[in-house]
């Protein structure tokens, strides 16, 4: 049983009225929130239809039929016939507006303190300008583009550019090693790359060109773009680099191509938990709406607003800011550095330096700054916050607390958030028209069909259980890029028509919560990283055989790695702590340091089925201390038994 929650934020009515989320209810005709949901799922099909009419989407060629299910759940076709290109509603409705052409879209600040803003005719100017260079490269329609960059204006510069001609975005973790970037780049078939040649982080220069270089090895790369942030010396290469103020004709501008409304704009990846990444395929008319609706009607971000979430454009809620905010209207700012450099109070800084009304973080960031007390936020005048968002992983109820009552006063609702990359946005979310309880989620977001299922298939309350969906919603990904078997076994082969998302979840009396992943991944501090890729990269060292990692829990970063490996001649190596350390670093320099893992075990043997999978559950239990359940009958495997004489060692 999960223990029933008070409320500790109640909206005002004068809230509630004012909302962009009640409007529309009224405007369907609803005083009730219940009744308005599930009106959003009796007809999946009418209510986002009724979406993209109140947000004024602009069509180039309007829609037949708002949803197609010939093929099933698993590949719904949405605004059947319908032409859009998503730059058309981000960038050209806006500069054709007299009253908004001036208004900001994008402030951008540096880890040194340097900023720079772009109003929505600056930002037309530069995609145009962008979009004419990737043409003038020999970019086409469907060509994909990787985009690994700082978080920097020419990222969504880049990727509004690469939509506007037809091409796809691939955008990248700016963390990411050479061996990261290159499996990305093979998978998508990858055209061109736009990197930097660094930027700066935590004081330190990070040479994003070299990693690049060595990504593009025996790849389909033609061109790498670079963007001069630093203007340190790169080692140029005459035949595919070229910088990205090379000059172009800039008149006329690029007109956006005409894209069909499920014409793919962006793959992005998420990581499995037994194999490779995926590529996520998102469209013109999936993406885009899915945030724009999340932002605009459940975190009433609109016209004024300044929407600030501090993540990587790697990582979903990158695009998912961009989104949120150019389809509705308001201003993006994109942060470089990390929230507690030089000082832990540069966050609050920003918010007080450019008036910040929605502030994005995740738990890990909120546990890293409340360690360094109050006494960082009261010097700073932070009255403009009027939401915090939040997702990524679970909460602690103090850590939640801490930010809605020492820094909110109280005041200040924290959007809760979970979905996922798949998903273009939510699931899960604190609605901001009703009551939110400490680190849970009251209610499933609107034209969202959600269900908690028991090992059988049944709908159950009150328990943990799997975090399912029973319809299609608007920004569903299309599938996995090229990989049509795994998009279905991933998300489709355990009930027939039923998404299984992989988040354990329960449900109480009208609230939600999240308890962690159903599968393997792995999140550090809210990024989500598949086991199997760290375990792909343990196995390329010389002395490995085979590899274990799994996520433990950690204080601030929600989880650390830990990984056991079996290697090939034990008895070759002389000193075990010290290749313990060296494997380590190994996944670090090919993965990057946020992935280094806090330790690398050698063991003679790990526990396993009866086809030979390594069971990572039982490995996890053991490492924790926890019962093994099913698996009970390991107790005495030898498997069980190294791992356990592994951990006396530490």
């Amino acid at each position: 049983m999960i223990a029933m929650k008070q409320s500790v934020w109640i909206p005002t009515q004068e809230q509630i009225e004012l909302s962009r989320l009640y409007a529309f209810m009224k405007k369907l005709g609803f005083d009730n929130w219940d009744d308005f949901y599930q009106y959003s799922t009796r007809d999946v099909s009418r209510f986002w239809g009724d979406v993209v009419e109140d947000m004024n989407m602009v069509w180039n060629k309007p829609y037949r039929q708002v949803l197609q299910l010939d093929e099933g759940n698993a590949f719904p076709r949405w605004f059947v016939e319908g032409e859009i290109n998503v730059t058309l509603n981000c960038l050209d409705v806006y500069v054709e507006n007299p009253q908004m052409r001036n208004q900001l879209a994008l402030i951008w600040e540096g880890e040194d303190g340097k900023s720079i803003k772009y109003t929505y005719r600056d930002l037309w100017y530069e995609v145009n300008r962008f979009a004419k260079l990737l043409l003038q490269l020999g970019v086409e329609p469907s060509d994909r583009v990787m985009i690994y960059l700082p978080m920097i204006a020419e990222n969504v510069i880049s990727l509004l550019a690469i939509a506007r001609i037809g091409a796809i975005a691939v955008p990248c973790f700016s963390g990411y090693k050479s061996v990261a970037l290159q499996y990305r780049i093979k998978d998508s078939g990858a055209k061109i790359v736009i990197t930097a040649d660094g930027f700066w982080r935590r004081g330190k220069l990070i040479h994003m060109k070299e990693e690049a270089d060595k990504a593009i090895e025996n790849t389909t790369i033609e061109k790498v773009i670079v963007v001069k942030k630093l203007g340190c010396y790169i080692e140029k290469n005459e035949d595919k680099d070229i910088f990205w103020d090379t000059p172009v004709d800039q008149l006329p501008p690029a007109v956006p191509h005409l894209t069909h409304a499920d014409d793919p704009f962006m793959i992005l990846y998420t990581s499995g938990t037994t194999s490779k990444p995926k590529g996520t395929v998102h469209t013109h008319a999936g993406f885009p709406i899915k945030a724009g609706f999340d932002a605009g009607y459940a975190m009433n971000v609109g016209v004024g607003d300044i929407l600030f979430w501090s993540t990587d454009m790697g990582w979903m809620m990158g695009p998912w800011m961009v989104f949120g905010a150019l389809m509705n209207g308001s201003t993006m700012l994109l942060y470089e550095g990390t929230p507690d450099y030089p000082t832990p109070d540069r966050l609050w800084s920003i918010v007080e330096k450019y008036g910040v009304s929605h502030l994005g973080v995740s738990p890990t960031i909120v546990r890293s700054l409340m360690k360094h007390g109050e006494s960082w936020i009261t010097t700073y005048d932070i009255s403009s916050l009027r939401v915090f968002g939040s997702t990524g992983e679970p909460w602690t109820e103090d850590s939640w607390l801490w930010l809605f009552e020492q820094v909110g006063k109280k005041q200040v609702p924290i959007f809760n958030f979970a979905g996922g990359t798949e998903i273009s946005g939510g699931i899960l979310a604190n609605v901001l028209i009703k009551p939110q309880v400490p680190c849970g989620f009251n209610s499933v977001l609107p034209g969202m069909e959600v269900d908690v299922f028991d090992p059988s298939g049944n709908s159950i309350d009150q328990t943990i259980g799997e975090l399912v969906i029973r319809q299609p919603w608007v920004g569903m990904t299309r599938g996995i890029w090229n990989n049509k078997d795994r998009y279905l076994q991933s998300y489709w082969g355990r009930w027939k028509d039923i998404w299984v998302h992989g988040d354990w979840v329960s449900r109480e009396d009208g609230q939600w919560f999240t308890h962690g992943r159903s599968d393997d991944t792995i999140k550090i501090g809210g990024a989500r990283l598949g086991p199997a890729e760290l375990e792909s990269i343990l196995i390329r060292h010389h002395a490995v055989l085979e590899a274990c990692a799994i996520g433990v829990p950690h204080p601030e970063k929600g989880e650390s790695v830990i990984c056991f490996v079996i290697l090939h001649h034990i008895s070759d190596i002389q000193d075990s702590v010290k290749l313990e350390i060296e494997l380590a670093d190994f996944v670090a320099d090919k993965m990057g340091k946020v992935f280094r893992p806090k330790a690398v075990l050698v063991v003679s043997d790990l526990p396993k089925s009866k086809n030979g999978k390594i069971l990572r559950g039982v490995v996890k239990s053991v490492y924790l201390g926890e019962g093994l359940g099913e698996y009970a009958s390991l107790e005495n495997s030898k498997g069980v038994e190294a791992i356990k004489r592994s951990l006396k060692s530490i």
